[in-house]
Parts: structure tokens; sequence; C-alpha cells
């Protein structure tokens, strides 16, 4: 297996009834944890990078990783995703570095906190979805803005989201602008906006259907059944991971995230790709601090880095059970090339198809 594309991955997806995690990374271990996890469950995987990843760890470090990946596993279908890119200049360069899909969120302006109208969004949408398909590259938009119905706000992350009050209206995508914006704009996936947002303060209590509104996935499903629908914000901040954390010096107030149940119910109308971070990150936030407070004496990197890979790796492989994703790779007999899907995109064959 080699790199594959979005589109070639959420329409195996679509198939076959599961959905994909899409993993962020920022370094070595993340991408060790995440590649073990595919290759032991036999599961596709989308692994992303955020422009603050980009920054972090610099698209030629990222890009050696990923190949590293691929060599190490080769039998895992990877795609390598951009998350939420800011304009055509971001999601060009990620397609420079290998990437074999990108986001381009016109949700917000390019400075990635002031809320976009219609007319800008899928203007900058096209342009990315235009240039990307050319290549074969696949493309993610997203339509309403990400962020919380309890506060009415957004909830940055890497420097990405949106700032001030937003309204009802913003928050919950419209079903009826979703199929004219997947319409106008040719793109592979479509992001929306029903309540979750980033980080690990998502809820205030368990959500139910007034801060999350899981009925407008179904809504859209309806009338997008063929257009691949993403989750973003989606980790569920288990319990046990804020417990292990705050045991050992952390202080994270209680919170709660997205219920693995709810995201089940999501797939099963349309819901292909599943962002998941923060999840990960306090797996591996819960293990460091263990080791610096039973090991004071520890100054070997690869005492407290070991333990928070294998904790990732644990969060991964149930995700990949959760979703279905877990021994589907096999099924997925051949990766087309980018080639081989840019002529599928100039034939025509790619194009939405409506209900």
């Amino acid at each position: 297996m080699s790199r594959i594309t979005l589109r070639q991955l959420l329409d195996h997806a679509a198939e076959h009834g599961y959905g994909v995690p899409a993993f962020n990374i920022n370094n070595m271990e993340q991408a060790l944890a995440i590649g073990e996890a595919a290759n032991a469950l036999e599961a596709p995987v989308i692994i992303q990078a955020s422009r603050g990843a980009r920054s972090y760890a610099n698209d030629i470090m990222l890009r050696h990783m990923m190949d590293a990946l691929t060599e190490m596993y080769p039998q895992v279908p990877i795609c390598v995703h951009l998350d939420h890119g800011n304009g055509p200049a971001t999601c060009v360069t990620a397609i420079q570095a290998n990437f074999t899909s990108v986001m381009m969120d016109g949700s917000l302006k390019s400075d990635g906190k002031t809320p976009a109208d219609w007319a800008y969004n899928v203007g900058v949408t096209k342009t990315v979805a235009d240039i990307a398909h050319l290549g074969g590259v696949s493309v993610e938009g997203e339509l309403g803005v990400l962020g919380s119905l309890e506060t009415g706000t957004g909830d940055k992350e890497d420097g990405h989201g949106a700032e001030g009050k937003l309204s009802h209206d913003q928050l919950l995508t419209n079903p009826d602008e979703a199929v004219k914006f997947v319409r106008e704009t040719k793109v592979d996936a479509l992001a929306i906006a029903m309540g979750t947002s980033h980080g690990a303060y998502k809820f205030s209590r368990k959500p139910t259907g007034d801060i999350l509104a899981m009925t407008v996935i179904e809504q859209i499903n309806k009338k997008l059944p063929n257009t691949h629908l993403v989750m973003h914000g989606s980790s569920s901040v288990p319990q046990d991971l804020q417990d292990i954390i705050n045991k050992f010096g952390g202080k994270m107030p209680q919170t709660y995230g997205v219920p693995i149940e709810e995201i089940q119910r999501g797939i099963k109308h349309g819901v292909r790709k599943v962002n998941i971070d923060t999840d990960n990150r306090m797996a591996i936030t819960g293990q460091i601090r263990r080791v610096f407070q039973e090991h004071p004496e520890e100054f070997d990197p690869r005492k407290y880095l070991k333990p928070a890979e294998d904790a990732m790796i644990k969060i991964c492989k149930l995700r990949f059970e959760q979703f279905g994703t877990a021994g589907q790779a096999p099924k997925i007999k051949k990766v087309l090339s980018l080639s081989e899907m840019a002529k599928r995109y100039a034939s025509g064959e790619l194009d939405p198809k409506f209900a």
C-alpha cells in the first residue's frame, strides 16, 4: 500500500459502512503510535497536521515521518491530510509537501478567527478544489462555524478558531445551504457545525440534543446521501484520562467530550471522517506526569515518552474498533495514484451526486 487520497478512502468507508478516525500529529511518538495501532488492527487511517503542527515540526520533518510510516507499514493505507487550511497558499504548500488531502476552511477568513460570509467561503473553497483536483488531491470544506452551542463562542486550536459571539445560525450548518455548497465547490468531504468545538472543554455537562445537535447530521445526510460528512472536535475526553492527569499533579476542571455512541450514530448517517486530537494529547500527558511524579530521578526522555506512546496506541486502537475501521485495510485492494485520481476528476466521475 501507499499514501491514499481522502476521497478513495472515504468512498471505501461509505461502501462498507465505517468511519475513519483522523488523528492529529506533531511529533515522532504520535506518528509511531498511530502507525502501530493501525498496523495491529489492519485499519486504514487519516493522519492530519494543522498549520500549528507544520510550524512546530516543519514540513520537511512531517514529510519524512509520513514516508517512514509508509515504509514501516506498507500494508496500511495512510491518508496525509491538512487540517484547517486558512487559504489557497497553505493548501498548495501542503500539496507540495506530499499531503494527499487538504482542508480549505473557508468558514473563517484567512486570519483563522473572523467568520466569513457565504461568498468568501464558496469562492476560496472552489478555488482550492479546482487546483487540488487537477493533481488528484482530495479537498474537505467546512460550512458553519465550529463552536459551542452552550457558550455561543468558538474555541481556538493552534491559533485557529472563531473569536467573539456567534449566532445560533452560524453554529449550525443549514442543510439546504449544504446542498448548494457541495454543488458549487465540488468538495470531496464536508465538515459541518453542530455544537462540537476544539480542545478538551467542549461541554460543561454530558451533551444532549440542545448542545450537541446530531439531528443536523441526519438532516444533511438525507439531502446529501452521497457526500462524506466530517465531525470536527470529536474527542470524547474520557473521564479516566482526566483522572490520571489530575492524580499526578494536573489541574483539569471537570469537562465532557463527544460520547462514542453519538459518533457511532453519526457514522450511521454519513459521517466518514472523525477528527480526534485531545484524547491522544491527554493520554500522552497523563503518562508523562505519572513518570515524572513516580520517578523524579529520571532524565532519559525515552523513559517517559515510551509509556506516553503506549497510552496513545491504546486510545487509537479503541477508536478503530469503535468506528468499525479495524480490519478494513485488507479490503482496499489497490491504492490509486494521484494521477489516476486526477483522471477521475477530469472525467467528471467524481463530481458530487445528489439525491
